[in-house]
């Protein structure tokens, strides 16, 4: 085994090993707050009814465990967890396990949609106003990242919907596809490209703002060390130096804000699918807190945690490639 491949298998067994109390640590955590919030899942159902008898409050609370005390709770939950089950969503009337499965792939959609626009166009505006220091394009380019950075997620989600919807009629408004068209192959494909273009964009825009600064720093801050000047004495030229030296070392950084805003883009997720009514995590978060399912929204925070966790890692072993000086150690 050579030496690089042993040095990334050592960044994800120091992965790995972390992992595992921090996921319990999560698990427990989210639980004990998820107690401090009042009323449960048996006070929304009573409530939605209309009438409910003191008997049936209490046989809905036994009927889902809710009437057993905060430790004992905990330890069936933690039980649940044990055997591979997410436990049960009285509100959906199914597994919780099944219920996040059928969510998961729109979420997943549309993180990496957002997350691939974000780094991407971040990541070429950046290297655009560092090689235009000064000059106009450096300087507009600035005040369009401010200004995405500044303005509300939800509020450029409507903005998007009231021009390219509304006004212009060129892409949907909401939903994931065009219900009842049955489309399938290429033009499934295509109507489901079209449906993610606007909350993708809506997501992706505030990280663009940061990335696009980062960029700038970063090739600015490396194209001034000795290696870059020596590479050009060498007579290399401007494309093998932008490409082998600069963008290298500059996408460091980049590289580890984006694993730390993996978290940010799954919250803002809440915010976007809502408005734009794209069915997957984020959506089915909002609803189970407005229901009180919080089974379905510990499950959701679990699956959260191990998703950061995943990329996080992933971002380690990019680093460790990009960086061969980056040790397992450290």
């Amino acid at each position: 085994m050579s030496q690089s491949s042993s040095r990334l298998l050592g960044v994800i067994s120091r992965n790995a090993l972390q992992a595992v109390p921090t996921v319990i640590g999560i698990v427990i955590l989210n639980f004990l707050l998820l107690q401090l919030a009042p009323g449960d899942a048996a006070d929304v159902m009573a409530g939605e009814s209309g009438a409910a008898t003191e008997e049936t409050m209490t046989m809905l609370r036994q009927r889902f465990g809710l009437d057993l005390p905060l430790l004992s709770q905990l330890a069936a939950y933690l039980g649940n967890l044990a055997q591979g089950s997410l436990g049960f969503s009285p509100r959906y009337n199914m597994p919780v396990a099944e219920l996040i499965g059928q969510r998961l792939p729109g979420t997943l959609l549309l993180m990496g949609f957002a997350l691939t626009i974000a780094l991407a166009l971040g990541i070429l505006l950046g290297a655009i106003m560092a090689l235009n220091r000064g000059r106009w394009a450096d300087r507009v380019i600035s005040i369009g990242s401010l200004l995405f950075y500044s303005i509300p997620g939800f509020w450029i989600g409507l903005m998007l919907i009231v021009v390219f919807s509304v006004r212009l009629g060129w892409l949907p408004s909401g939903g994931s596809e065009t219900i009842g068209a049955g489309l399938t192959g290429v033009e499934g494909l295509l109507d489901r490209l079209r449906h993610m273009v606007l909350p993708g964009t809506s997501l992706a825009l505030f990280y663009v703002a940061i990335y696009a600064r980062l960029t700038r720093a970063a090739v600015l801050e490396v194209s001034s060390r000795d290696f870059v000047r020596t590479a050009a004495a060498k007579g290399l030229s401007r494309t093998e130096i932008a490409s082998r030296h600069i963008l290298r070392n500059a996408l460091l950084p980049v590289t580890t804000l984006a694993g730390m805003h993996f978290g940010g883009i799954l919250g803002g997720a809440v915010v976007v699918e809502t408005v734009y009514s794209w069915p997957g995590l984020g959506r089915l978060a909002f609803e189970a807190v407005m229901r009180r399912d919080f089974n379905v929204l510990l499950g959701i925070l679990l699956l959260s945690s191990l998703l950061v966790i995943f990329v996080n890692m992933v971002v380690d072993l990019v680093q460790a490639w990009l960086d061969p000086r980056i040790e397992v150690g450290t």
